[in-house]
């Protein structure tokens, strides 16, 4: 059991890839996490089933039951997203439908990283969309990475300088507001 100081961040990778650069990046942020915060990165996405309005109750199916839970004991949420043919990727946006009728992420602090080859499609998508869904999208919390794989090495390190900068800052923003 967490004591009641401890904090939880739920961090969503926009990917299904393993070893994404979305993936990388949310394990880099995951090692800055101070003592007294639990950082835990989703990796069920893909067995979110498709929305469908008639099963969307009380007892929703198991992935998107466990999703709401996820969400509703975390403190703040990141979602680190790519681009998929100029907007969300479609298995993301599917799980953020699921929350609409829960009011899940209604009020729920967040951060935002969109990294991609361009990514500004799927930034602007997902700020309207967790507009939508009342999100406490921090402005500080939130950052546009382009050309990704460029500011990376093989292993999935961040190795630029300034992006590694920009990760540091978002997600301090994210801390600060916890």
């Amino acid at each position: 059991m967490h004591s009641s100081n401890t904090k939880n961040i739920f961090a969503i990778s926009g990917s299904l890839r393993a070893g994404s650069s979305n993936h990388n990046i949310l394990h880099f942020l995951a090692k800055l996490a101070p003592a007294g915060v639990n950082f835990t990165i989703y990796d069920s996405l893909a067995l979110i089933p498709p929305l469908d309005p008639g099963l969307d109750n009380e007892s929703p199916p198991d992935a998107v039951f466990e999703l709401r839970s996820f969400i509703k004991h975390a403190d703040a949420i990141i979602i680190c997203t790519p681009e998929y043919a100029y907007g969300v990727p479609g298995q993301l946006k599917n799980a953020l439908d699921w929350t609409v009728s829960s009011g899940s992420l209604d009020g729920k602090l967040m951060a935002l990283i969109t990294a991609s080859t361009g990514g500004e499609n799927a930034h602007a998508a997902m700020l309207l969309i967790l507009g939508a869904l009342s999100a406490n999208l921090l402005p500080d919390a939130t950052l546009l990475i382009p050309f990704i794989r460029s500011k990376m090495d093989g292993e999935g390190n961040v190795v630029d300088d300034a992006t590694r900068v920009g990760l540091v800052t978002a997600f301090n923003a994210l801390l600060q507001n916890l």
